[in-house]
């Protein structure tokens, strides 16, 4: 059985809901402050998925996850590294999101490619484009092409009105989640690579190229700012009286994320 490692700091406030997405795709879920993490740093090697959760980690003191990412990039950057060169998966979400970026996990390198040192920064979660924090539903759009493995098959899934409904929603909540990138060939890379994973169908917030969420070129790494954590159960879904039973009868988007994420990672136990 797979195992997920979640990685939670004072303000991480998403970290069960992530520990039950993860229980419901069937892996075992080992939860860990980041202290303890930086004690000690194998547990990061027996596990086959690492999630950064979401929340405001060190109250978004300075910027929204600087301090987490700060200490990631400081104490524990080699061995996420050399996780990510064998093939362990990770998601960041909203705070988490902010995290990666941070750290340099993402957009992330090519097998073999993974440097040694923190890279330099290329990719950010600014504040929104009208300064509010945002909490609400929004619809989203899955791209057909992506190489993510998180969010393998839901695009097929929103063929007619009413299944686009109910797959193609998510929560946002966050103050921070433009994304934005260094230049304007980071994101024609993104995009060329297939590496653009989610996107808004309003862009509320104002993000490049109306990005949500992005992965690294394996599709292994993820980050997203909508919550796929709280989107566990269909009675979530603010329509969801409205919403056919046989519908229903499937997995929630927010679940088919973690199957999939733990689908992927059985195939490469050893």
């Amino acid at each position: 059985m797979p195992s997920a490692l979640v990685i939670r700091a004072p303000g991480t406030n998403c970290d069960l809901e992530v520990c039950h997405g993860f229980h419901l795709a069937g892996a075992t879920t080992t939860l860990v402050h980041l202290d303890a993490l930086i004690r000690e740093p194998s547990l990061i090697d027996k596990a086959d998925i690492v999630a950064f959760p979401g929340g405001f980690s060190y109250g978004d003191d300075v910027a929204s996850g600087r301090i987490f990412a700060m200490k990631l990039r400081e104490k524990l950057y080699s061995p996420l590294r050399q996780a990510a060169e064998r093939g362990t998966l990770m998601i960041g979400i909203c705070n988490g999101f902010q995290v990666l970026v941070q750290v340099g996990l993402l957009p992330g390198a090519a097998p073999g490619s993974w440097p040694t040192t923190p890279p330099e920064q290329t990719l950010a979660l600014s504040d929104n484009k009208d300064a509010r924090y945002m909490c609400r539903w929004v619809d989203v759009s899955y791209e057909s092409e992506s190489v993510c493995l998180w969010t393998r098959g839901i695009s097929e899934l929103g063929t007619d009105d009413a299944s686009r409904l109910a797959h193609h929603m998510l929560p946002v909540g966050h103050g921070e989640g433009r994304l934005t990138a260094s230049s304007p060939a980071v994101i024609a890379a993104l995009e060329g690579s297939g590496q653009v994973a989610v996107r808004y169908a309003d862009n509320f917030n104002g993000s490049e190229a109306a990005i949500a969420g992005v992965c690294d070129p394996t599709g292994r790494i993820f980050g997203l700012m909508p919550h796929p954590d709280r989107f566990l159960d269909w009675t979530r879904h603010p329509c969801w009286t409205r919403l056919d039973a046989s519908l229903r009868a499937g997995d929630t988007p927010g679940v088919r994320m973690f199957k999939n994420a733990v689908e992927a990672a059985a195939t490469v136990r050893v």
